[in-house]
Order: C-alpha cells, then structure tokens, then sequence
C-alpha cells in the first residue's frame, strides 16, 4: 500500500527541493570554514616547502595545520556553525593535511618511523581504500566525521607535532596509528552501508540503529 500526501503534497515537494540546496544557501564565511579554508590554502606551500627540503617550515605549518583543524571542529560544535558545505571543506583540508604529513615524514624523519613501518603501511593502505571507495561510489568526498576519526585526528595531530618540534615517541605512534586504522575501517564499512552522501555521522553503531541511513 503506497501513501500519497494529498494535500500536503505541494508542502512536501518544497521541503525536499529545500533539503536538495541546503548545503548551497548555508552561511559559508564563518570562524570554522576560515580554519579550513586556511588548511587548503596553506597546502602548496607546505608541500613546496617539503620538496625543498626546508623542515623548519614545513614543521612550524604541519603543527598551525594540525592545531586549526583541532579548533574548527570544537568552534563549530560549540557556537553551532557545523554546516554541510563545512563539513566537505574540512574533509577537502584534511585530505590535504594528510598528504603534507605523510610526506613530511618519509622526507625528513623516515629514518625514526622506518622500524615501525608495517603499522604505518596498514593505516595509510585503508586509509587510501577509504577515499577509493568513496571515489567510486559518491565521486567525491562526504565528509563522515565520525567520533572515532575524531580522536584519530587529536592523537595523529598529537604525534606529527611532538614528531616535528621535539621527537619520536613509539607508544604514541602505536596508539595514533592503531586507533587510526580502525577509524579508517570503520569509515569504509559505513561508506559500503550508506546509500546516499552523509555528513557528520557520529559512527557505525548510529548507522545500524537508524534506518534512514
């Protein structure tokens, strides 16, 4: 038996083109997009600075990078501004910061990480799984921010920054990446049940236990 909104149909139609262009008629210049904007901005130069070997740099950037996108998140949770178009543009500067820490790491401080290697191998293979999966199925990145790669964000942020400005610390690199690993797992089992793009997903457990995902 199929139901039919009668005369609530117009009402109905309005709300669903309404939810379609959120994400376009939400405020963008706010505290946390700013952050974010930041992080992708400051990429090309943070990688410059890699390819050139100037590790000052590099470090005191990675460990800005690191600390904006620790407070765009608390900012928006805590005075409200979390916004669809947010939550992609801090996914995009992630992705970013990502890629400048990986290779930040092999550049300058490989000889360090390079006995711990296999760890650091199975954290960054579905970490990559996660964006191909995602690639393939919404063309682009939907900014998930579960709970579990939030704390993965504190500890790996942590590390690369303790890393850079004061030295290895092997318990921190097994906890970050380990934690790490199963954030990315968790991500990639959620990408696989989810039928449509979501944001802010708090993890996999509100993903079983609600249906309209």
């Amino acid at each position: 038996m199929f139901y039919f909104p009668g005369k609530n149909y117009s009402l109905y139609c309005r709300l669903l083109h309404a939810n379609k262009f959120t994400a376009l008629k939400e405020k963008f210049w706010n505290i946390p997009n700013s952050l974010s904007l930041y992080r992708l901005l400051a990429f090309p130069f943070i990688l410059s600075w890699i390819f050139t070997r100037n590790e000052k740099l590099v470090s005191i950037f990675i460990a800005i990078s690191l600390t904006t996108d620790l407070l765009d998140g608390i900012i928006a949770r805590r005075f409200n501004m979390k916004t669809e178009i947010g939550a992609r543009l801090d996914s995009w500067a992630d992705t970013g910061t990502y890629i400048c820490a990986f290779l930040a790491i092999y550049f300058f401080k490989w000889d360090a990480v390079k006995p711990y290697w296999p760890l650091l191998f199975i954290f960054f293979s579905v970490w990559v799984l996660s964006y191909i999966i995602v690639f393939i199925k919404f063309r682009g990145l939907v900014g998930l921010h579960t709970y579990l790669f939030k704390i993965t964000g504190y500890l790996q942020g942590a590390f690369i920054m303790i890393l850079f400005l004061s030295g290895f610390y092997s318990w921190l690199f097994y906890i970050s990446l380990s934690v790490g690993s199963l954030a990315c797992i968790e991500e990639i089992i959620i990408l696989l049940l989810i039928k449509k793009p979501v944001t802010n997903v708090k993890g996999l457990y509100w993903i079983l236990t609600n249906h309209a995902y």
